[in-house]
Order: C-alpha cells, then sequence, then structure tokens
C-alpha cells in the first residue's frame, strides 16, 4: 500500500483528434508549457503533472471521446473527467482566464456542496476533441479534499 509522505507529479495520457487543435487548446488558450512532442504526441507541463496528449486519427475530423453524465450536486458530471485541485485563489484567477478562451462550459464556475463537508470551488469544460477538464479548489484543502 502507498504512504502518501510528499505530492508527487501524475503522469496522464489522452487521446486527441488533431495535435494542431490540440496545441492551440492545451498550449496557447491554457498556457501549458510544452515538453518533448512528436508528430503523434505532445507533452504538457500541467502544474507540474506531466499531461501527454497522443494522436488518436480513429476519432476523426470531427470525432470526440466517449463519455457519460453522472449526476452530482445538481449537474450532469461528465466521465471521464481529469484536472487540478488548486489553492482557492490560484482557482479565482484561473476561473476569470479560462473565461475567455473557453467556449463553453459544461459546468460553469461555481461553489459545490456549499456549507457541508467538502465545499468546494469547481468548473468544468471540454477540450475540442472531447476530454473533459476538471478544475477545483478547497478553502482548506487538507481538511477538505477527502471529507466525508
Amino acid at each position: 500500500m502507498f504512504s502518501v509522505h510528499r505530492l508527487t507529479p501524475f503522469h496522464l495520457a489522452i487521446q486527441v483528434r488533431n495535435l494542431a487543435e490540440a496545441r492551440e487548446f492545451y498550449g496557447v488558450a491554457l498556457g501549458l508549457p510544452e515538453g518533448r512532442s512528436s508528430d503523434h504526441w505532445i507533452d504538457y507541463n500541467l502544474l507540474g503533472h506531466q499531461l501527454v496528449v497522443h494522436l488518436n486519427p480513429a476519432l476523426g475530423v470531427d470525432g470526440k471521446v466517449q463519455q457519460i453524465g453522472n449526476h452530482v450536486d445538481g449537474h450532469g458530471v461528465p466521465v471521464p473527467h481529469f484536472g487540478v485541485v488548486l489553492e482557492m485563489d490560484q482557482w479565482e484567477a484561473f476561473a476569470q482566464q479560462v473565461q475567455s478562451v473557453v467556449k463553453e462550459f459544461v459546468i460553469e464556475p461555481y461553489i459545490r456542496f456549499k456549507g457541508e463537508p467538502g465545499e468546494q470551488a469547481t468548473m468544468f469544460f471540454l477540450d475540442p476533441s472531447g476530454n473533459a477538464l476538471e478544475f477545483k479548489a478547497f478553502n482548506d484543502i487538507e481538511g477538505s479534499l477527502f471529507a466525508k
């Protein structure tokens, strides 16, 4: 069993339908620093974590990654999804930044579970290939992230 003494970076590989489109979204719109790349994949630094987008030509020009919606706090949360837990001030600044580049939110920035254990700021949006991203924050990460 793992024992967590400090957080370490995660590595996540996702599929995209077009690398130039992914580069525009992740590199330009979201401002993620690009690392290594080839004609089949691109590495990004997602706040110290390694996000790799891999070309999947089978998605097609207008294809989207398959997902389902799961009911949470009155919203249809897209599954699968990924993202990062931020400090509240980082989340607030990021929410303002992405509102100018994200055309449509799956779930607009708001406070979920208000006044309950696990109260959190959250937002969901899709990349051009349909990968769902969630960015969230807690006022007290230590006490709230896994609160029941």
